[in-house]
């Protein structure tokens, strides 16, 4: 070992097998999505240098086990002088688990691919660092900014401290989200819900306004059919806690969280409020800018180990969270139908822009259709 110790290598280029291999390593890891927060999306492959596969897997929160330690153990012996495929760089430290390059490194596996660092500052290029210690060639960058989306939520968390936060609405083609009466169901047919219900599968928390609660009485579930590690956090902005106890969304607080962010406030009937929101099981939060500093209402959610929030409305909330500039995605489902008139409800109320220049614009643009509706995704700069 110390004469490999000697020796240590780092390639910068990759083979088209490599990205054959990588690409399936992706795969496996996004088997884990909805199983794997606070932690990130990461898959693993063992082969030789023909390609034969000998070992494969993924991570999941609950399994424990990280994808690096699945795949060896499936390879078994046929993991001396393999290379091992990994979507993110293995971890260095005692965690929950033991150093994934330790496993790798007594395993005999001989080169490493991986796509990018871990952004986690208990692992960020020390996996990498222990792996070439070892004499282990490593390779990075192979379908680096695959792995980058796909982990974004992951890696938004520890540059921002913040939960990724995605904007979802459901619009007409003249971009209304309900009729003068409040009345918004259904705008997208049954295939868009379907694909929202999968968008919720991925997400940690789900928020909106009071204003939404009251005119939809919703229950904010993921209702995909898929494994989820936990249940999806339903989160409401609402200054005065005017949540009623008969709301679907407290009713249902034993199967999924409910949390109200309110304002700080120590009058007798904030507090008889509260109390009575609490004793059914809802988590009342209070900040000193009762919501309105969202920027906080993240933070929080954050500290709670929320990684990822799925913001569904109403028009004040989207343009509020725009406003701040706290939206790091959007996805507009866009149904083919007209609502016109002068009080139906718009899409986003927020600060008005004077210049065509000055618009908010999306990039890494995606484009999907779901029977007669138009989904558009993207991020925002």
């Amino acid at each position: 070992m110390e004469a490999l110790k000697e020796q240590p290598q780092t390639t910068v280029t990759w083979s088209d097998l490599d990205e054959r291999l990588m690409r399936r390593a992706l795969e496996l890891a996004a088997e884990g999505r909805g199983q794997v927060s606070p932690g990130p999306l990461v898959g693993c492959v063992i082969a030789n240098n023909k390609g034969e596969i000998f070992g494969e897997g993924y991570y999941r929160f609950a399994h424990i086990a990280h994808a690096e330690a699945i795949a060896l153990k499936q390879a078994g012996e046929h993991a001396r002088g393999a290379t091992a495929y990994v979507s993110l760089e293995p971890h260095a430290h005692h965690g929950r688990t033991p150093p994934c390059t330790d496993a790798l490194i007594c395993a005999g596996i001989m080169r490493v691919v991986a796509p990018i660092e871990d952004p986690n500052p208990l692992v960020s290029g020390q996996g990498f660092t222990a792996l070439r210690e070892a004499g282990i060639e490593v390779v990075v960058g192979t379908l680096a900014e695959d792995a980058a989306t796909q982990n974004e939520i992951y890696c938004h968390s520890y540059k921002h401290a913040r939960p990724f936060t995605h904007l979802k609405l459901a619009i007409s083609l003249d971009g209304r989200i309900a009729t003068k009466t409040g009345d918004a169901r259904w705008i997208t047919g049954e295939a868009s819900r379907a694909r929202v219900h999968e968008l919720r599968h991925e997400y940690d928390a789900i928020l909106i306004g009071a204003g939404t609660v009251a005119t939809d009485d919703p229950e904010l579930t993921d209702r995909s059919g898929l494994p989820r590690h936990r249940s999806l956090t339903r989160v409401i902005l609402d200054e005065h806690l005017t949540l009623c106890a008969q709301s679907r969304l407290v009713k249902t607080t034993n199967s999924a969280p409910v949390i109200v962010v309110t304002r700080a406030n120590e009058t007798s009937e904030h507090e008889e409020k509260r109390l009575a929101l609490e004793a059914f099981g809802v988590k009342v939060l209070q900040l000193s800018s009762s919501g309105r500093d969202l920027r906080e209402v993240l933070e929080s959610l954050h500290a709670l180990q929320l990684r990822s929030l799925l913001v569904e409305g109403g028009a004040r909330v989207a343009g509020n969270f725009l406003d701040a500039g706290l939206i790091d995605k959007v996805s507009f489902f866009i149904a083919p139908i007209i609502i016109g008139g002068r009080e139906s409800v718009p899409a986003i109320i927020s600060n008005d822009v004077l210049h065509i220049a000055d618009a908010l614009r999306l990039t890494s643009i995606e484009r999907h259709t779901h029977g007669d509706d138009l989904e558009i995704t993207g991020k925002l700069k």
